[in-house]
Parts: C-alpha cells; structure tokens; sequence
C-alpha cells in the first residue's frame, strides 16, 4: 500500500498562474513544506523569494525557463537558466521550441536543450524538459524522447499545465518507452485527484505537476 511519503515525494507543487501575488507564493511554498513534496515550482520572479522562505526546508524550489511556449531563444534560456540557479533554483522545467519541433527543425530543438542541461549541469541542478505534447504527433514525441536521451537531461515532463491538454495516460506509456531508463517521467497538467497520482505513478512517473497538492494529499489521509 502507497504511503503518504509516497505520494507527497513525487509532487512538484506548482505557483505559475501570472496573478499569483507575492502572498500567494509565500503561502504556497508553506503549503508545500507542511505536505513535505519534493519541490515547489514558481516562476522565475519568484525564485529568490521561494529560496529565502524554503532555507529551512527539504523541499526543491524549481522554476521554468522558456514558459509557457519554449519561443525564446537559446541565449536568453541559458540566461534565464543561469539566472533562475543564482537565486536558488535547483531544479529546472524548460519548454522545448514547440514551434521548431513542429517545423520539424530537430538539429535546433536539440541544440536548444543541451545548452540548457550544460548550464544547469556545471552547478548540479536538474533539468525536465517539457513537451507540450498536446500539440505533438507520436512520431515527434519520440524525437523529443531521442532529444532528451542524447542531451543527457534528467527529466521528460508531458505538459506545461497552458495547453488546451494536459497529462495522459499513453504519452505517459510513450514516454516511458523511449526514453532512457535513467531519464525520470513527469507527469503535470490536470492531475487532481489522488486516483490520477496514483495511476501515473503505475505508469512509471516518479514526478506529478499539480497545483491542488492539498486536496490530492489530504484525500489519501482520509
């Protein structure tokens, strides 16, 4: 049987709604130390914010580089990457170029996320790369998978939570497949209630994206 350990510790809590206030984040990253999840994900802005009420804390603050359509340039993600670790990022979930990979432009998508991973890499920090694959067919969802794989990022994560979709169950299946056995899966986008955690989990996710980390927490107590 599942422990509450099990479920919390997957859980990436998210703070990335643009009319979050400061208040909100602050309240938001206590919720995630009270439930002891894995990490807390804010936005860029909110990364030394996170870091200073966190300092005590187990959990991980991450935040997003390229959010939410992965459309800046490789320059400004390295920096914002490089940036967002200087503040205390220790985790990283960058958007790949949607619109590259749509354009079937794989040589600059890759080139995209290993720039990334070798900033993050040179301080220790992680790095999810994000799909988005509401707007993937399967055949460009496995080349993003042979991206992550041969670029060495740690996570491949189904979704930004912006998309009209979010996590499924067969990309997950997909997912899991291509990549690398090494390469953790995250799931994020409309996970809400604690049968859903639990399902991902089945499926080989060893990290959830959810912003109801509360009532998903508090369903497995009751």
């Amino acid at each position: 049987m599942l422990s509450y350990g099990d479920i919390a510790g997957m859980i990436d809590h998210a703070l990335l709604k643009p009319n979050l206030t400061d208040e909100d984040i602050i309240r938001g990253c206590r919720v995630a130390d009270f439930h002891g999840v894995a990490a807390v994900c804010v936005r860029p802005g909110d990364v030394r914010l996170a870091a200073e009420i966190l300092k005590n804390s187990k959990v991980l603050v991450t935040t997003v580089i390229g959010f939410p359509h992965g459309t800046t340039t490789t320059r400004c993600k390295v920096a914002e990457a490089e940036e967002a670790i200087s503040h205390g990022a220790k985790e990283l979930d960058m958007v790949i170029n949607i619109g590259k990979m749509k354009s079937g432009a794989y040589d600059y998508v890759k080139e995209d996320v290993k720039a990334v991973v070798e900033a993050a890499h040179r301080h220790q920090v992680r790095v999810k790369v994000i799909f988005e694959n509401f707007y993937l067919s399967d055949e460009e969802k496995i080349k993003v998978c042979q991206i992550v794989n041969e670029t060495g990022a740690d996570f491949a994560k189904t979704s930004t939570g912006f998309a009209p979709g979010g996590a499924e169950e067969d990309d997950v299946i997909l997912m899991r497949k291509y990549c690398l056995p090494h390469v953790q899966i995250k799931a994020a986008g409309g996970i809400k209630r604690l049968a859903q955690a639990i399902r991902f989990r089945e499926l080989g996710c060893s990290r959830l994206g959810c912003s109801v980390t509360a009532a998903i927490l508090n369903e497995l107590k009751e």
